[in-house]
């Protein structure tokens, strides 16, 4: 009885540390009851919790189902063993590819957003918050016209960056960037989706007419807002600068509609760039994050057949590749906030200081989407992988750039041929 109660006690102590709290009712009652009969450890216990909280989220399994019964290990199975063999067939489970079902997803509401003007005391310029000296990066500078995404998507890393749902607009952004200086000599890359999504705000505060009339004064700035909505009305009532680049991130319409939360559709996305093109506006694409599941060879080779049918290379200026990239504070965000989703459901390896895909899965991906695009697309749009190590350009390019100060060059390069193109 005495055991039982220190158990008890202990118990209480080390499920603190750990995703028990937020397992579902069953779940944590059946690990609660495991925990009790093996005398879970704070580190056992916190294992057992998160393969629990995995597999609540994939909504494939549960944490009863998985666990090994007495035929799974021969002989009378001691702890370690038992809990090894759970390990194996949850590793099993998350090293097999994604299954989306046609028709899921849709449903699941977008993330709440609570928006609060502010006053804040500078500009929000800076560098890509993700950049890294262990992958080939542009250079982006960013700048933060809003703060916090009010999309749900279940892969975000901006919401590392903020707590909870509020959405922050400074109050006098518009007269902020009026006065930002410019050197008329040097050409700017500044993109403004690294912190929130860059249209679905619409013309609310002034922001995006400021940025209009910003772009307009400094042709030498090349201004790229990137999105995965579809707001363009705003848009589409202005005048707009051939130095603005409208790009959309894309995906595949069941990534979309299982991990993408309150964005637009595929198609949404894709004829709000096609009015924006009409209207003489650049464009481009981003395939990130690319996703493998079961059936993503064929369905990213018909998301690019779809953008080749809508679109001319002479209308985008660029296409990025790239795929899941966490860092542990995300993948702990994630689990905490417990979206049902299957966007941890996969081999994460180290990678450059950070945990994604095995080399082979990034080099199959990349390569089936470029060699999806044919010749006139390569040599007429800029291509490049985003935040990916550099040993990749070389195979899936057929080039790779020496240095992020090369790459930062080319890209300028290239994307004011294209906007000095325009009528």
């Amino acid at each position: 009885m005495g055991n039982s109660v220190d158990y008890q006690v202990k118990f209480g102590r080390i499920a603190a540390g750990t995703l028990y709290g937020k397992l579902d009712d069953d779940s944590r009652a059946f690990v609660r009851e495991r925990a009790f009969d093996l005398r879970f450890t704070q580190q056992e216990l916190r294992q057992v919790s998160l393969i629990a909280r995995d597999l609540q989220m994939w909504e494939r399994e549960n944490i009863e189902s998985l666990w090994p019964g007495p035929t799974a290990i021969p002989g009378q199975p001691d702890k370690k063993r038992l809990l090894r063999a759970l390990r194996d067939q949850y590793e099993g489970l998350k090293n097999a590819p994604n299954k989306y079902l046609q028709g899921e997803g849709r449903g699941q509401s977008k993330a709440k957003a609570i928006p609060l003007r502010v006053e804040k005391e500078k500009l929000g310029l800076g560098f890509c918050p993700v950049a890294s000296p262990k992958t080939r990066c542009c250079n982006l500078m960013t700048l933060d016209v809003v703060e916090n995404c009010g999309f749900g998507c279940s892969y975000c890393s901006i919401k590392s960056f903020y707590d909870g749902h509020q959405v922050t607009f400074d109050r006098d952004f518009p007269k902020k960037l009026a006065t930002l200086p410019i050197d008329p000599d040097r050409i700017y890359h500044i993109g403004t989706g690294q912190s929130s999504d860059s249209l679905m705000w619409g013309g609310s505060g002034g922001a995006l007419d400021a940025l209009i009339d910003f772009a307009a004064r400094h042709p030498n700035v090349i201004l790229e807002l990137k999105t995965k909505s579809a707001n363009v009305g705003h848009l589409l009532k202005r005048r707009l600068p051939r130095n603005i680049l409208f790009t959309w991130s894309l995906n595949t319409p069941l990534v979309i509609a299982n991990e993408e939360h309150g964005t637009a559709t595929l198609d949404e996305r894709f004829e709000a760039a096609r009015k924006l093109a009409d209207k003489g506006a650049l464009v481009g694409f981003h395939f990130h994050p690319m996703i493998q599941y079961a059936g993503w060879e064929q369905d990213y080779p018909a998301v690019i057949e779809q953008l080749q049918r809508l679109f001319i290379p002479d209308e985008v200026a660029l296409v990025s590749l790239g795929t899941l990239t966490f860092t542990k504070s995300v993948i702990r965000q994630i689990r905490e906030q417990g979206t049902r989703s299957q966007i941890l459901k996969l081999p994460l390896m180290e990678a450059d200081g950070k945990l994604s895909y095995p080399d082979d899965v990034k080099l199959t991906m990349f390569t089936r989407a470029f060699e999806s695009f044919p010749l006139a697309w390569r040599e007429g749009v800029f291509f490049y992988l985003c935040m990916e190590n550099h040993r990749f350009w070389k195979p899936v390019f057929g080039f790779e750039y020496q240095s992020n100060d090369e790459f930062e060059t080319a890209m300028k390069r290239h994307y004011m041929e294209k906007i000095g193109t325009g009528g």
